[in-house]
């Protein structure tokens, strides 16, 4: 293998000689000096979504699931689909899952480590393939390895797939070339000389591709260096010979490989395009503000600076930001923009350098400049808006692959102006390099700080880019997700200020305001600019259905649903308007298609366990809530529901057993109070008593918390604690129904029957709206004066609890009990037949009425 004829330049000054080993350590020091910072980082932004989020990348899920859907793990034909098809990236994250869990320093370790095997590849392959020198192979991956606008692509997970298509695309690069044959003489085209690397070529191309689209661009570079590279001699000499009439034998084992490289693409391509289910990506104009434009100069000159603008970023990465979109650069709408000259001057560079290409190539000196140019435009071009439109306006990331190209320019220009300065020219230009590497060091270092968190990176992005509407939007997400209110309101007025349009905006204000007029109009506001927003036709929905519009409700959630159809929590509001209405077969239904669509939606899992409780599908239910907390073992509600569950079937150490697993997860009064109730129709008093004292600790103003501790008291026989707790609570709220008729217990308990009906009394001036309430409260206070032996106030009680409440057996048994000990035989037996009316497997009952058939058969004997 060959690269062609290398003229000998003077190294950089400043370099000492370094065996390659001590290059590589030098180089992997260097990468893990600059990002080992990064490894203290979260998951944030897109992570989230791409990982925490995406079902693909969850172990237990299938693997045809990761070739068959998007990036984010939506279908790739879901007209919502970015169309973004990187499955060996999602494996990569699925290994990671695998071997380390969910804990992000072993994500950010594998990005470093990549970002250190692409930094040693560049050297190795600046050293084969561009330069002779290796100090200037070595200079390239020093500046590489340091360059700020990596740390989008390096700190950020998701940043992954442009580091590892990197990889691929500097491997496949090195096999293409090493299957080509040396050029023996001018009379010939190098031959193929190991298929075998060709065919790695193509695979190791393939797997870039498949890492990230941008991967592809390196069979156009492999043909281009090819054509311009490996076969320029031999080319040059033929078409500048007087017989090119045999150009075409000649050049037969080029073209053979360049018919295999592009065949082969546009195979790929094709599946590629198969794949995306004969649609392009749906973008809003947010994401691409230029490409929506209806003004084709406005297009054109927009398009044009945004190069200027990347060129910029790679040449001085000052100002970085996570994200460019809304707002943080304008269109470029009349020639007579003063941004135009920064696309005049980067085209004249692009001129320079193109002509000083074709002055190499004539007089066969070097091909720097020329691979430069390759690794800089190619990997560049799919972001480019030149062939579809893209979904950002610019991207950090993409630029990972460029700048290998701008390193090999930057240092091949320092070499050139070293050759001609001079030795104090040399000097001051290495320590100018110097200078830079360390500059760029303490930006990469410092920028990394701003992915360790989701507040540090949105906060960059307020101060780097204010007039952005999207970092004002994201900022507000955060503060919103946190319960900072006030703070969120205040960005999401900013988002929409600087744009009004911003539909999600507009919802989340809606969700954050207290009237509901106000946030109606939001919503409303929200479908005026996008009638397809499915959160806003949900809010709006749902909003509706609290004031018992249901109709509208209705049509408003379907639609929801029509537009996003993997919206899981449409389909819950959707389900549960439909059981309120009694609808219950309808409701399953929605439920059922909502696991279709959503398989792996933790929550839809969960509300369908409950709606089968709520309709008598216990077991069923339970498979739903196991399923729940498979697909999100932190999934502590669906644990609780669980346990209750299990409760009700008795299967007591089962169901603690889920609270306790659920208390693992958070130690939360949600999770507290039903094992403290477990514990307490358990007899197991005391765990009982130490669950409610943490819950208690918890909310210490819960009314419901500290009276079902004090009745853990009372039936612990610790009565004299159990009354002050209780009437400690009564002083803080005086309406306490529970608490009186707690107060009355443990004062009965004691024999103290007065103080037990006072207690009654006051309940009972307290006039509790509910019937059934009041009616046992009557009942209580019949119990009271039955034990005083005030039989007819007794009678008066129980005939007032019948009289709210029919069904009081009970109460119906002891005015027939009063009767019977007053003599009135008849009455008795009418009031004792009413109540087992209502509990006809009474034996007590039975027993009473015997006694009456006896006392009245023994009357009619006497008689």
């Amino acid at each position: 293998m060959t690269a062609g004829w290398r003229e000998k330049r003077p190294a950089v000054p400043g370099l000492p000689p370094l065996q390659p080993g001590a290059r590589h350590a030098v180089l992997a020091a260097l990468c893990v000096l600059c990002y080992s910072n990064s490894l203290r980082g979260e998951l944030v932004h897109d992570d989230v979504w791409a990982i925490v989020n995406n079902p693909d990348v969850r172990p237990g899920s299938s693997l045809w699931s990761v070739f068959s859907d998007d990036f984010w793990g939506k279908r790739m034909g879901d007209n919502t689909s970015h169309k973004s098809y990187r499955p060996l990236c999602i494996l990569s994250f699925k290994l990671n899952i695998l071997l380390g869990g969910m804990t992000p320093v072993y994500f950010h370790a594998v990005n470093m480590c990549l970002h250190t095997a692409v930094t040693c590849l560049l050297m190795y392959t600046c050293e084969r393939c561009v330069f002779q020198e290796t100090h200037l192979a070595f200079l390239t991956a020093l500046l590489f390895a340091v360059h700020p606008v990596h740390t989008e692509a390096v700190s950020g997970v998701v940043g992954r797939a442009d580091i590892l298509a990197c990889l691929l695309f500097l491997l496949t690069f090195l096999s293409y070339v090493r299957s080509v044959g040396r050029c023996v003489s001018e009379d010939a085209l190098p031959s193929t000389e190991s298929p075998g690397s060709l065919l790695l070529s193509l695979l190791l191309g393939t797997s870039a591709m498949l890492v990230k689209e941008t991967g592809i661009t390196v069979f156009g570079v492999c043909v281009v260096y090819d054509a311009l590279v490996l076969c320029r001699r031999s080319l040059t000499h033929h078409l500048s010979s007087s017989r090119p009439s045999g150009l075409v034998n000649i050049c037969s084992p080029f073209m053979k490989r360049a018919a295999l490289i592009s065949g082969y693409v546009l195979i790929i391509m094709s599946v590629r395009l198969w794949l995306m289910g004969g649609s392009m990506p749906l973008f809003s104009e947010q994401d691409n503000p230029a490409s929506f434009s209806p003004h084709v100069l406005t297009r054109f000159l927009t398009f044009s600076y945004l190069l200027s603008f990347n060129a910029w970023l790679l040449l001085t990465p000052v100002v970085l930001c996570y994200d460019w979109q809304v707002g943080s650069i304008p269109l470029v709408e009349s020639l007579g923009d003063v941004r135009n000259m920064a696309t005049m001057l980067l085209a004249g560079v692009m001129l320079v350098l193109s002509l000083r290409c074709i002055s190499s190539l004539q007089r066969q000196e070097g091909w720097e400049v020329l691979v430069g140019m390759l690794f800089l435009v190619f990997p560049f071009i799919p972001a480019s808006n030149l062939f579809f439109r893209v979904g950002f306006v610019v991207a950090e990331r993409v630029l990972y692959m460029p700048s290998m190209g701008y390193c090999i320019l930057v240092v091949h220009g320092m070499g050139r102006l070293c050759s001609v300065a001079g030795r104090w020219g040399t000097t001051l230009l290495s320590v100018s390099m110097l200078l830079l590497l360390l500059i760029f060091s303490w930006k990469t270092v410092s920028q990394n700080n701003v992915w360790l968190s989701r507040e540090a990176l949105f906060r960059s992005g307020i101060r780097t880019l204010p007039h952005n509407a999207k970092v004002h939007y994201n900022y507000a997400n955060f503060l919103k997700d946190g319960g900072r209110y006030e703070e969120a309101i205040h960005h999401y007025n900013t988002a929409l200020s600087l744009y009004p349009r911003h539909a999600s905006a507009m919802n989340n204000l809606g969700t954050l305001t207290g009237s509901p007029e106000e946030a109606e109009l939001y919503y409303r506001n929200a479908l005026d600019i996008n009638p397809q927003h499915n959160r806003a036709l949900f809010n709006l929905g749902n909003l509706l259905r609290s004031q018992g519009k249901d109709q509208e409700a209705q049509a408003l959630l379907k639609d929801s649903l029509h537009y996003g159809p993997h919206f899981a929590d449409a389909y819950s509001s959707l389900a549960s308007l439909y059981a309120e209405q009694k609808r219950f077969a309808e409701a399953n239904d929605v439920y059922v298609k909502g696991i279709e669509n959503c398989p792996d939606n933790s929550d839809l899992h969960n509300n369908y366990g409950v709606f089968l409780v709520d309709t008598g599908e216990g077991e069923l239910a339970a498979a739903h809530y196991q399923q729940a907390v498979q697909l999100k073992p932190a999934h502590y509600v669906a644990m609780v529901n669980l346990g209750r569950l299990l409760r009700s079937s008795n299967d007591n150490e089962e169901a603690e057993s889920w609270f306790k697993r659920a208390l693992q997860v958070t130690r939360k009064v949600d999770v507290l109070t039903p094992l403290g109730a477990l514990y307490y129709n358990t007899g197991r008093y005391q765990e009982a008593l130490q669950v409610y004292r943490e819950a208690a600790a918890l909310q210490p103003h819960s009314t419901d918390i500290w009276l079902a501790l004090a009745q853990v008291l009372a039936v612990a026989g610790r009565g004299a604690e159990a009354e002050k707790m209780t009437l400690d609570i009564i002083s803080r709220e005086s309406s306490c129904i529970e608490c009186y008729r707690l107060l009355s217990a443990i004062y009965s308990k004691r024999g103290n029957y007065t103080q037990a009906l006072q207690a009654l009394d006051w309940a009972l001036q307290q006039n509790p709206p509910d019937i059934s309430v009041r009616a046992e409260l009557y009942f209580s206070q019949g119990n009271q004066l039955r034990e005083l032996q005030q039989l007819d106030r007794a009678f008066q009680s129980y005939k007032q609890a019948v009289e709210l409440n029919p069904d009081q057996s009970q109460a119906w048994m002891n005015m027939g009990g009063i009767q019977h000990i007053k003599g009135d035989y008849a009455t008795a037996r009418m009031y004792y037949q009413r109540a087992l009316l209502l509990n006809p497997g009474s034996k007590l009952l039975k027993e009473n009425l015997a006694k009456l058939d006896r006392l009245e058969k023994r009357l009619a004997g006497g008689a």
